[in-house]
């Protein structure tokens, strides 16, 4: 390998993180303990994660409506985005880019989100989003982009 060739190589994926791995890494964020988000599946080789998202009044769209804010779905969305590409390569990511496509209201259910990564890039990552309540529905989907890139 010349030294040109040498600089292009993408680095030696680290070893997927386990269930435990990403629940600590979760539970450091104040956002995310605060949200209440559990790693309920993690598929290195599928590239996918799945994320429990539980239903709070203080994540209300109006009080008593029982309904979800998309704010908070939105947080959801990234973050989940973020972990299925963080399980592969092992440390945090800085979004570059989301977008959330909202298709029916969340009420007073727990959130169920799945990532699957579209591509693990040198210096991109992309994460797509499905976001059900605990019937199955399918509410929203997303799509997030990730810088990959080490810049150590």
């Amino acid at each position: 390998m010349t030294e040109a060739t040498a600089t292009l190589a993408k680095p030696a994926p680290a070893a997927p993180l386990s269930i435990a791995a990403l629940q600590a890494k979760l539970d450091e964020s104040p956002f995310s303990a605060f949200l209440g988000l559990t790693v309920i599946a993690a598929d290195a080789a599928r590239e996918e994660i799945t994320i429990r998202a539980p239903f709070r009044p203080e994540l209300e769209r109006g009080a008593g409506t029982r309904q979800w804010h998309g704010g908070p779905i939105a947080s959801v969305i990234d973050t989940v985005g973020d972990f299925a590409l963080i399980m592969l390569i092992g440390r945090g990511l800085p979004t570059i880019n989301f977008r959330v496509d909202y298709l029916r209201p969340a009420i007073g259910a727990d959130l169920v989100v799945t990532a699957r990564v579209r591509r693990n890039g040198r210096s991109v990552g992309v994460s797509d989003v499905d976001v059900f309540d605990e019937r199955g529905t399918l509410l929203a989907i997303g799509r997030a982009s990730y810088a990959t890139q080490d810049k150590n």
